[in-house]
């Protein structure tokens, strides 16, 4: 009888048969090959194979209630991405620590029961960490990016965390989109390139597809990604978080952070020259500040609003793409941090440090802001992996101040050596400790906020306005920053390969600012899509309906512009730190170097003589003057302004020597201050700007040394003079 042939197998069948298949053992490009996934025409499932219906939103109770612990989709998408990089952070991998000391100005106790804002005499000791976020940590401190700003406060309630940015709003609405922002900003994963950069196409690509993100962009591209240093830069607690006080009545708060230097920022040109110069810059800036004696200074602002003035504005509280203007709430400067003294190991400190929003004390409590409510998972999760184990709680750096009981025991790098015999509670051998603690007694409650509502993947519809505010930044900067936002998009975008995503970034654009749009596709050789074109919001639920998502209200309560988001109106009152170059050479008139460096060190500002060689230059009158820098080692983008001092050969000297010409034309181009003794006047005359100088209040010159160092620190105090880009003939 004839053996019957088995009939082909099909679809899922025959998959799992390929997938198990044995592959040979000395082909690698096969072997490797059946682990290749391509993405193109499937639709999306979890790691076990279930179809997503929304990938855009976590569940919560309710469209603004809280994320819920039973979203296996988010917590599996979370899980997996904190745990993609090892032993670096995923993000904020690059960063610099100091230690420090907080002090309240004022009892804080009418809105909150926390004992370090309660207690005017406490010094509370902090650990703050600044970084950037998308690069590794052999990047550049001057990357186009956001900068962290993650403080912690050892309080004797315990450690609290308050880890923001260097900038109020975020990209996104909601934490299960994370992974995809950070996946789009990172190098592409098919040639890991660029570092530490967003002008590239996936990046771009996700933007130009979630409107959401058009208010952070706008800051993204301002100067505000450049600072000048992590000393003269805001912070902001980013979420809407609650103080609760001892009756158990809440408030809603916004964090700030003013640093009392003002807020500046370099150049872009300027930014990359930086780079490969120093691209420890702003990592050196802070531990040299901080080892002179410099302490930087920051005041805690906070934005209080009563809870029943939740839905005044025309924008929610929970949503961290937004911000509450100064003018409709004020900032009060209810405390001072000062960072005094440096890390005596950067690994085991800063590198170790792990933060967490969840790192909590009484009188502090979280909302229901959905980005805030998946991060409150992410960093215990992230630290897991990065540090070795569940006790990087033990590593000294992480250690609260209060000591610490419990039952947890055990697992990687213990260091406790816990005695007795239970751990576990209830107990009766060990007496029932350790002993939970009554509320009375400061035990910590969560605010019992009522929560009735059904179980959806939504965002409430007031989280659908991406542009109103976007605008509201834009209108509000001056026309040097506008300028500069210009440049800066011109330049991302410039980057991009694929036509269709700038188009569609100037789409969204034109809902910002039909001006900002125009110009940029001026400089990208576009035209702008027609009004009818404009994309609404395309990051939406499968079965969602994207004509809800538009854009909202032409103002924000009202308000069209708003004073505190332009840094042309921060402090320019101080030179404090300051680095002020002197050129010179031998021959030089002393009394020209030394009167000047003198009053400027009087105002704290750091002066380093620079000169064709190292050693010393000999003066007219046979004096010595050290030099601190050749032309070779030294350059105009570490420096905050530039004197030319006097001296007939020392003045030959410098217009015959190129690189002193090009620090002095690249300190014009960077909008610096710049002043030269009467005597080296020629010196600027070798300079292509020579005939601008005439009005241009950031450069002196004169024979007065009194007069000129006196207008020569009113100069410096004003940091840059960015007028001078009026006529777009320098480049930003």
């Amino acid at each position: 009888m004839e053996k019957k042939k088995p009939s082909p197998k099909m679809g899922t069948e025959a998959a799992i048969d390929k997938k198990l298949a044995p592959q040979p053992e000395n082909d690698k490009t096969t072997q490797l090959a059946a682990h290749t996934r391509d993405a193109a025409g499937e639709n999306m499932n979890t790691n076990t194979g279930l179809p997503i219906n929304d990938d855009q939103n976590s569940l919560k109770a309710g469209d603004r209630g809280p994320s819920l612990l039973e979203d296996f989709i988010l917590r599996e998408k979370i899980t997996h991405f904190d745990h993609e990089r090892i032993p670096e952070r995923v993000v904020h991998a690059r960063g610099s620590g100091a230690h420090g000391v907080f002090k309240v100005y004022e009892d804080l106790s009418p809105v909150t029961k926390a004992k370090f804002l309660n207690d005017t005499a406490r010094e509370t000791p902090v650990f703050v960490r600044f970084s950037t976020v998308a690069g590794s940590r052999g990047s550049t401190d001057l990357a186009r990016d956001v900068r962290g700003f993650a403080v912690r406060f050892y309080t004797p309630e315990g450690n609290f965390d308050l880890v923001g940015n260097n900038m109020p709003v975020f990209f996104i609405q909601d934490a299960i989109k994370f992974p995809d922002l950070i996946h789009a900003v990172k190098p592409e994963p098919d040639n890991e390139i660029p570092q530490a950069a967003s002008a590239h196409d996936t990046f771009w690509d996700f933007i130009s597809l979630t409107p959401e993100s058009a208010h952070m962009i706008m800051w993204a591209m301002s100067d505000r990604a450049l600072p000048r240093s992590y000393r003269m830069m805001e912070g902001f607690g980013v979420h809407t978080f609650r103080l609760i006080n001892e009756e158990g009545k809440a408030s809603f708060v916004k964090f700030h952070w003013k640093p009392l230097l003002g807020v500046h920022a370099v150049a872009w040109d300027e930014a990359q020259n930086i780079s490969g110069k120093d691209p420890d810059f702003h990592r050196r800036d802070l531990w040299d500040a901080i080892e002179s004696g410099a302490y930087p200074e920051y005041e805690l602002g906070i934005q209080v609003i009563p809870e029943e003035d939740e839905f005044k504005y025309d924008f929610d509280l929970l949503d961290s793409t937004k911000l509450v203007p100064e003018e409709l709430v004020p900032v009060q400067r209810v405390g001072k941090l000062t960072l005094n003294r440096n890390p005596d190991n950067f690994f085991a400190e800063t590198e170790q440090v792990a933060f967490h929003l969840g790192h909590v004390v009484p009188g502090i409590d979280f909302t229901n802001d959905p980005l805030l409510q998946g991060r409150l998972f992410s960093y215990t999760d992230t630290q897991l992996t990065r540090l070795g184990g569940p006790n990087f709680q033990e590593i000294p750096i992480n250690r609260p101040i209060v000591p610490v009981y419990n039952n947890q025991r055990d697992g990687f790098m213990r260091q406790t050596i816990n005695r007795g015999k239970t751990s576990y509670n209830p107990n009766m051998l060990g007496n029932n400790d350790p002993q939970q603690v009554p509320e009375a007694a400061g035990g910590f409650v969560s605010y019992r906020e009522r929560i009735e509502a059904r179980k959806l993947r939504l965002r409430n519809k007031s989280f659908f306005d991406h542009f109103t505010q976007a605008a509201l930044f834009f209108n509000s900067q001056s026309d040097p920053e506008k300028n500069h936002i210009v440049d800066a998009l011109t330049f991302e975008l410039g980057k991009v390969k694929t036509v269709a995503i700038r188009e569609r970034m100037l789409g969204l654009l034109a809902q910002i600012d039909k001006g900002l749009a125009t110009q940029v596709a001026y400089g990208l050789g576009l035209h702008l899509p027609a009004a009818d074109k404009l994309p609404g919001n395309l990051n939406v639920p499968a079965d969602g309906d994207p004509a809800e998502y538009q854009s909202g209200p032409i103002k924000t309560n009202g308000l069209i512009k708003s004073d505190a988001l332009s840094m042309a109106n921060t402090i320019k009152d101080s030179i404090k730190s300051r680095k002020i170059a002197i050129l010179t050479a031998d021959g030089a008139d002393a009394g020209s170097v030394t009167n000047v460096k003198t009053a400027l060190e009087n105002e704290g500002a750091v002066v380093e003589v620079i000169a064709p060689r190292q050693g010393f230059v000999i003066a007219e009158n046979d004096e010595q003057i050290e030099v601190d820098q050749s032309f070779l080692t030294a350059a105009s983008v570490l420096f905050d302004a530039v004197y030319v001092a006097g001296g007939t050969n020392a003045v030959a000297t410098l217009e015959a020597e190129a690189n002193a010409v090009h620090f002095l034309n690249e300190a014009f181009k960077h909008c610096k201050a710049i002043a030269a003794h009467a005597d080296a006047e020629q010196v600027l005359d070798a300079t292509y700007f020579s005939k601008k100088i005439e009005n241009d209040e950031g450069v002196i010159v004169s024979g007065d040394l009194k007069q000129l160092s006196a207008d020569f620190i009113n100069a410096i105090k004003q940091h840059r003079f960015w007028e001078r880009e009026k006529p777009r003939l320098i480049p930003a």
